[in-house]
């Protein structure tokens, strides 16, 4: 990728997800789409050749989110499984973790979660309170979470705690793989109104012993492991919600191009067309951040990557709310029908402005980081 202009590969690779979404659509079975699409080569696109991934990067792998997002059959594990934990480990984790885990995330077979968000820290990663404390060979895991996708598919999570620096007595970051059936790793559902594929949970961690190996990458290098993850968490957040956003504007626009009221269809009314003008400008405009954040990332420039995803994620957030709601109103009283598809996208858009980082927390990182104004925390 050269700027913010697609290679011919890249092309072909949207035309092909474009293909492969359309052949399953708004009703998709989660399960059979996931497999089709580990056997295409396109869950593993982001991972290193060497273990069976595509040896591309997160350009290639928000393509793919993107694209089936446009479909209306979006995968949410996506963002966790190939994303975040696929990157962490491809980085950081050793070569048996590599090669027990990164095949099977290529080729679909392995899941893995991610965990992060406790009930009491919200998005203050520095209040993490899960610990971990050294048990002869191995560690011991406390700790709660709360929001985390798709534990009951997954093989296992990956667990962000927190271990105690022995020289100074302060905690610092670091990531556990956790196995789904590991005495003491307990999950219990959360009741959502959001109705989605992939459920959520809350975790609950009850002395849980692991052995050496389950801790990914170097325990001293704190933060720098988690951003790893969480930039690509980001961006694909930002192909996620780009995605949806073009699926409700392409039913609204097929909708105001074939009803007709009056003498012409309502789409020809500038109320209606400039409205959804406006929605497409907003997301062609959240992708090219989106892309530019891609780009940075596979260059290897993290910090700069930081402040792009950040901002990929709010303008595509932003972009996809107004465009489903924009979406609705076009369809009128038929937007709030389960012919149409559109209304329960309603909600689900809202959660790319509150997951997995608030607006209003991206526009403190922009402020702080950005422009260099003053903290208030």
């Amino acid at each position: 990728m050269t700027g913010v202009i697609e290679s011919q590969e890249n092309k072909d690779l949207r035309a092909a997800v474009a293909a492969l979404g359309a052949r399953h659509g708004r009703g998709f079975d989660r399960a059979a789409l996931w497999s089709e699409a580990a056997k295409l080569g396109y869950l593993g696109v982001n991972l290193p050749e060497q273990y069976g991934g595509g040896g591309g990067g997160m350009a290639e792998l928000s393509i793919v989110l993107e694209e089936l997002g446009s479909a209306g059959c979006p995968l949410l594990m996506m963002v966790v499984s190939p994303a975040i934990c696929g990157t962490v480990i491809a980085r950081f984790g050793t070569d048996v973790q590599k090669r027990t885990w990164l095949p099977g995330l290529a080729d679909g077979s392995l899941t893995l979660a991610f965990g992060i968000t406790e009930p009491d820290a919200g998005s203050n990663s520095h209040r993490i309170t899960t610990t971990a404390r050294r048990d002869g060979d191995g560690w011991v895991l406390t700790g709660r979470k709360v929001f985390i996708s798709g534990v009951d598919i997954a093989d296992a999570t990956l667990i962000v705690g927190r271990t105690e620096d022995a020289r100074t007595g302060s905690l610092k970051p670091c990531l556990f793989i956790v196995p789904r059936d590991t005495p003491g790793f307990q999950r219990s559902g959360i009741d959502m109104e959001l109705q989605a594929a992939e459920k959520q949970f809350e975790l609950v961690l009850d002395d849980v012993r692991l052995p050496a190996d389950s801790l990914v990458g170097d325990e001293d290098a704190g933060l720098l492991q988690l951003f790893a993850g969480l930039n690509p968490e980001r961006i694909m957040t930002a192909a996620f919600a780009i995605g949806m956003g073009r699926y409700a504007l392409a039913r609204a626009v097929d909708y105001a191009t074939t009803r007709q009221v009056w003498k012409l269809p309502i789409g020809g009314h500038q109320a209606i067309a400039h409205p959804l003008a406006q929605a497409h400008i907003e997301l062609e405009l959240a992708r090219l951040m989106m892309q530019k954040a891609a780009a940075l990332y596979d260059a290897g420039d993290d910090v700069g990557a930081g402040e792009a995803a950040n901002m990929a994620k709010y303008a595509a957030a932003e972009a996809c709310v107004r465009a489903v709601d924009q979406a609705v109103h076009t369809l009128g009283g038929n937007g709030l029908t389960r012919e149409y598809g559109l209304a329960s996208l309603i909600t689900a858009a809202r959660v790319a402005r509150i997951a997995p980082v608030s607006r209003e927390m991206i526009l403190n990182y922009v402020s702080h980081q950005s422009l260099g104004l003053p903290k208030s925390y």
